[in-house]
C-alpha cells in the first residue's frame, strides 16, 4: 500500500497563491491572530475569492459577520459558510418540502438560517427547559409533520429533546437525520476542551440506531456546494486550517489543496507523529507567513 507523502513546509507562498482561485479559511476560533487582516487584504488585492467556514452552528452567517466586525475584519455574509447555513443549503439542494417541519436540537444560528430559507421549524432553545414527567402509561406526543431532525451543538441539550428527536426519526416515514458536525470537542473557553456537537449527535445515534447525514466539515457537502455555487474546479481551492481531523480532512475529502497552520490546535510534533495519518500538502506557522514567505521568495 502506498504511503502518503509527508507534508512540506510552505517555502514559496507566491507559487501556492498563483495556483489557487479560492481560499477557504477555518474560522472556528475566537481571537484574531496577528497579521490576518493584512494577509486577507493582500489575497483580495490579488483577486482571490475568500470563504470562511466553521462547524459552529450556534450562529447564523449574519451573526458571524458581526463577530468578524468586532475583530476588525470586513467579511460579507456571502463569504461565510457556517454549518447552520449548510443545513438550510442541504435542505434546499434536495428540494425538502416546504410543508414539512424541521425539528432542531441546536441553537439560534440554525433557526435563523432555516427561517431565511423559508423552512418551518420546531424545537431549538425553547425546548431547553422542557421536562418529561414519567408516570405510568405516559406517552409523549410528537409532530407527525416533522420531515427532518437536525442536531447541532446545544448547550441546552436534555432528555426531552433526545426523546422528541428519536420519535420523529423512528416513527415519521422518511424523516431525515442531519448533523451539523460530529466534532468530539469544542473550545468554549481557553481553559479546557469541552464536549462538542458529536456528543449530542451520538445520543441520537444511540437511540435511533441510525447514522446521520453530516453537512459540516469534514463531509464533502460544503465543498461540493461551494464549487457548484462559484463554478470553480476543486483543484483551484485551498483549504487553510489548524485541525487535521476536520479542516485538512475536509480539504482532502473535497479534492482540494490543503495548508495546515500551526497557530491553533495542531502542533508540529502531532503533525509529524508516526501515528498521524492525515498529511496536508503544506504546513506553516501562521497565516501571515503568506506575507513574509512572499517577501522572501522575491
Amino acid at each position: 500500500m502506498a504511503t502518503q507523502a509527508l507534508a512540506q513546509p510552505l517555502q514559496n507562498a507566491d507559487e501556492l497563491i498563483d495556483s489557487v482561485e479560492t481560499f477557504i479559511f477555518d474560522c472556528d476560533g475566537d481571537s484574531l491572530i496577528e497579521g490576518v487582516p493584512e494577509t486577507l487584504d493582500m489575497l483580495r488585492a490579488k483577486g482571490k475569492r475568500l470563504v470562511f467556514v466553521t462547524n459552529n452552528s450556534t450562529k447564523s452567517r449574519k451573526q458571524y459577520g458581526k463577530k468578524f466586525e468586532t475583530l476588525g475584519l470586513t467579511v460579507n455574509a456571502e463569504e461565510i459558510f457556517a454549518s447552520s447555513f449548510a443545513v438550510a443549503a442541504y435542505l434546499k439542494s434536495i428540494d425538502f418540502p416546504k410543508d414539512k417541519k424541521v425539528y432542531v436540537i441546536g441553537e439560534d444560528g440554525i433557526l435563523k438560517e432555516l427561517e431565511l430559507a423559508g423552512y418551518q421549524y420546531v424545537g431549538g432553545p425553547e425546548d431547553g427547559g422542557k421536562k418529561i414527567e414519567l408516570k405510568p402509561g405516559f406517552l409523549m406526543e410528537h409532530d407527525e409533520d416533522v420531515g427532518a431532525v437536525v442536531v447541532g451543538f446545544d448547550r441546552y441539550f436534555n432528555y426531552y429533546k433526545v426523546q422528541y428527536g428519536t420519535l420523529c426519526i423512528r416513527e415519521n416515514p422518511g424523516c431525515l437525520f442531519i448533523a451539523t458536525n460530529r466534532d468530539a470537542v469544542t473550545h468554549l473557553t481557553d481553559a479546557q476542551e469541552w464536549a462538542g456537537g458529536g456528543s449530542m449527535v451520538g445520543a441520537l445515534v444511540g437511540s435511533t440506531q441510525r447514522e446521520p447525514l453530516v453537512v459540516g466539515k469534514p463531509s464533502t457537502f460544503m465543498m461540493d456546494y461551494l464549487a457548484n455555487e462559484f463554478g470553480i474546479s476543486k483543484s483551484q481551492i485551498c483549504m487553510v486550517g489548524d485541525r487535521l481531523d476536520t479542516d485538512i480532512l475536509f480539504g482532502q475529502n473535497g479534492g482540494c489543496k490543503t495548508l495546515l497552520v500551526l497557530s491553533g490546535v495542531t502542533t508540529l510534533p502531532v503533525l509529524q507523529s508516526p501515528n498521524n495519518t492525515i498529511q496536508p500538502d503544506f504546513y506553516t506557522n501562521k497565516i501571515s507567513d503568506f506575507l513574509s514567505l512572499k517577501a522572501a521568495a522575491v
